[in-house]
């Protein structure tokens, strides 16, 4: 006889976790998690946590060597020891077997192994039998690997391994110009290694507000981090080192670029293959599982949320979506909502945006119109000798109701998930030109940006 539960969850990340928590806690379900690679998953183990780590050591270094002596330090050149950085990583990490205890102290029963959906109902794992009314799924997604010939023969690193190394490459190539091509390419950059990041698409950042992706192309070419946009890694050989032909999308000559080691950031695939998704009738695209904005399946009695979805693959959202699930499967049903989503891009300066770019607003049909104000002209900014960044306010003329926010500067992320509640309420950048702000503060650069579209109608 199978076990029975009132919920499988199918994963053992952060959607997952959140999900199990809450059926727990508000509907006291007896939950089980099956979880074949990583408890914990990406977030606390590989991602977030592991790479922001780097990050700090990454902005540390760089503070060091190139603000130190014009702020008065007197210190030495500091260097990277690479093998020391993920030593202090490790220690920050629970391990596999903490994470099982944890869970199963919880009250949760952990299944380690590949799960199959036997029928809308069942799930199988290891052999094993496990029966329950609502199943959830959030498998999470890993590293898609490209189609560039030759990619399987030279070898690779994705953010998974690049925080194994304990010694640095001379030169990376970085596929893929978002999020964690940008973020790992930077920290590379100041550890020591020559760093390019090359991208098919005409910008880095492709869903960033393209003012705000220039400012940080800007910040990146002045440290020497070499930006190819527009072109394809049609190919790549092992000769010695690796060489990769650069072949842009205008039908331009190609290059040849020669690199040590190739960084693969170019997207996601989910974690769907083993689940046998099509025999229970779960609907699925390319990009993931198919979900209405109760994150509910094509199949009665199956969830889905997280990375798996490829909604929206932040470890917030993924937490979010399961919440918004385990809420419509026991009888509380809320439609997701992701227009006040605030995200960033870990970068220094950090690339952070909130609501819609300009064409986006345009595109919806709103009247749009946009002010910017520059960081250069922000006093706070002045004592880093920050050169590159800005503030971007989109608003509706009309309503004069804010549609965007986009920040280029160090500590642009809090910047932004402040106004989100304020967007979320309707505030109009007039509400914003109005308001206090503390001085000198990098967020005074928004209530600079909403006080030239005040002017603009003299309110």
């Amino acid at each position: 006889m199978p076990e029975q539960f009132d919920l499988i969850v199918i994963g053992g990340g952060s959607a997952a976790r959140d999900g199990a928590n809450k059926a727990a806690r508000d509907y006291g379900a007896r939950v089980a998690l099956v979880e074949r690679t990583r408890w914990g998953g990406s977030c606390p183990n590989i991602a977030c946590k592991p790479t922001k780590a780097y990050l700090v050591v990454a902005d540390l270094l760089h503070d060091v060597n190139t603000l130190a002596e014009r702020l008065g330090i007197e210190v030495g050149p500091a260097r990277a020891n690479l093998a020391k950085i993920k030593a202090r990583k490790d220690s920050l990490l629970k391990s596999q077997e903490q994470w099982v205890e944890d869970l199963n102290g919880a009250g949760f029963s952990t299944y380690d192994g590949v799960a199959e959906l036997v029928d809308a109902q069942t799930v199988r794992a290891n052999g094993q039998e496990l029966e329950a009314e609502r199943i959830l799924i959030a498998s999470g997604s890993r590293t898609a690997v490209p189609p560039v010939d030759g990619i399987d023969d030279v070898g690779w690193i994705d953010h998974i391994s690049a925080l194994e190394l304990t010694e640095l490459p001379a030169s990376l190539l970085v596929l893929g110009g978002g999020a964690v091509g940008l973020e790992f390419g930077q920290a590379f950059s100041r550890f020591g290694s020559q760093v390019t990041i090359v991208d098919a698409l005409e910008q880095i950042a492709p869903r960033a507000e393209p003012d705000a992706a220039a400012q940080l192309a800007a910040a990146l070419h002045d440290e020497g981090i070499e930006l190819v946009t527009n072109t394809f890694v049609k190919g790549v050989r092992r000769d010695g080192d690796i060489a990769a032909t650069l072949a842009p999308r205008d039908g331009g000559p190609e290059q040849e670029l020669r690199v040590e080691q190739i960084l693969l950031a170019s997207g996601r695939v989910p974690n769907v293959e083993e689940l046998n998704l099509a025999a229970v009738g779960v609907e699925t695209t390319k990009l993931g599982i198919a979900v209405d904005e109760h994150m509910r399946t094509s199949a009665d009695g199956i969830w889905a949320s997280g990375d798996v979805t490829a909604v929206a693959q932040f470890t917030p959202v993924a937490q979010y979506q399961a919440r918004i699930a385990v809420d419509d499967m026991f009888g509380t049903p809320a439609a997701a909502d992701y227009d006040a989503l605030p995200t960033a891009i870990f970068t220094d300066p950090e690339l952070a945006q909130l609501g819609l770019t300009e064409d986006e607003a345009r595109d919806r049909g709103f009247d749009a119109d946009s002010v910017r104000h520059e960081l250069a002209h922000v006093q706070r900014a002045a004592y880093t000798d920050s050169r590159h960044g800005l503030y971007k306010l989109v608003f509706d003329v009309p309503s004069r109701r804010l549609l965007g926010v986009h920040v280029v500067a160090r500590g642009a992320s809090d910047i932004v998930q402040g106004l989100a509640v304020a967007m979320k309420l309707g505030a109009t950048v007039d509400d914003l030109a109005r308001a206090h702000h503390a001085f000198p503060t990098l967020g005074e650069g928004v209530k600079a940006a909403a006080e030239q579209a005040r002017a603009r109608v003299g309110a």
